[in-house]
């Protein structure tokens, strides 16, 4: 046999074996008895890790021991698994997932839009990395105001479902027998009372609440209500900072401020404000501080990323995966290749 048919042949039976190994799935018994190195090659990575410095779940007991020492409560929103996974590791108090989801993470236009379905969803995403915090579940606009059998089986849906530790609604005296009807069901409740946004048109706008005399003593009157009715705490938004201070020492609940000034028991606010996660030019309420410049931030990074794929500076060697054949192989791979295109051809 003449060299070049017997090179003929080796290279026909190595083209053979390789295709074999390409096109091959199932593995031998021998190979199911080797142990198996568990490497990840997807191009995801879990968001899980577990904080540095591990906290003690915060409970109810905790809430209440930091009210009792004066201590302010930390709350802040979260409506998905990286938000909620950030505000845990920065230590929150409380994180909640608040209505407000439905402006800046759906897109809607108020949060009346938003549905309870939609709610136990991004609950579940933000229970999901929450290991510390004490996790609070709105209530949308439609789920509890009907009845509070009503609302009775909703909050069930959104700690049963939703997998958060409360929930909480807005509206003062006249919603004291549905929160009574929640906790007697053993589920912890945090009202809402001043502005209360998802009864925004009936308030003709987001507009301060508590301003006169009147105004006042029924905010008063409205957390008096929701305290009696077993509320653990309530939400004072967009009241005078003296008004807020004064329905707070006449409380034995902590009050959490949103617009409230400092003397309330704790302060919330909603997380994309708070970290300048939007364009510039957008409108923020008076009582928002920008505590960062996520936008520009991300910006920066898009448009980094863009501009060296646009001129192939990415990715570049150090963010690609080695190749496990050798370069007789990988000439082998090529002609067999070449062969299967030409026959498609």
């Amino acid at each position: 046999m003449s060299r070049a048919l017997s090179n003929m042949f080796r290279t026909s039976s190595r083209i053979a074996r390789l295709h074999s190994r390409i096109y091959t799935s199932s593995p031998s018994p021998s190979h199911l008895l080797q142990p198996v190195a568990q490497v990840r090659w997807s191009s995801h990575s879990p968001l899980g890790a577990s904080p540095t410095n591990a906290r003690k779940p915060v409970t109810i007991n905790t809430l209440q021991n930091l009210y009792r020492k004066d201590e302010p409560i930390t709350m802040i929103t979260a409506h998905d698994f990286p938000s909620a996974h950030v505000a845990d590791h920065a230590g929150m108090d409380m994180i909640l997932v608040g209505d407000s989801l439905a402006m800046v993470a759906l897109g809607m236009e108020d949060t009346s839009e938003v549905l309870l379905d939609e709610m136990l969803l991004h609950c579940r995403s933000v229970a999901r990395a929450t290991k510390a915090a004490f996790t609070v579940g709105d209530l949308p606009m439609g789920s509890y105001e009907v009845a509070p059998e009503q609302a009775l089986e909703s909050a069930i849906r959104i700690i049963k479902e939703g997998r958060v530790k409360s929930v909480k609604l807005e509206g003062g005296r006249e919603m004291a027998p549905t929160i009574a009807k929640i906790t007697s069901a053993g589920i912890p409740v945090l009202a809402h009372i001043g502005l209360t946004p998802q009864r925004q048109n009936a308030l003709g706008g987001f507009r301060v609440q508590g301003k006169n005399t009147s105004a006042a003593l029924k905010l008063l009157d409205d957390a008096l209500a929701v305290q009696e009715a077993g509320a653990f705490g309530v939400v004072l938004e967009a009241v005078p900072a003296e008004v807020a201070s004064l329905v707070t020492k006449k409380l034995a609940i902590p009050t959490i401020g949103i617009g409230a000034g400092n003397g309330c028991s704790g302060q919330v606010l909603v997380q994309v404000d708070m970290s300048g996660s939007f364009p510039p030019g957008r409108f923020l309420p008076k009582f928002v501080k920008k505590y960062g410049d996520v936008w520009t931030e991300s910006m920066n990074a898009i448009t980094s990323y863009r501009t060296e794929v646009k001129s192939r500076a990415y990715p570049a060697q150090e963010h690609t995966y080695p190749m496990a054949m050798s370069k007789e192989e990988f000439s082998e791979l090529e002609q067999l290749v070449l062969q299967k295109r030409a026959s498609v051809e």
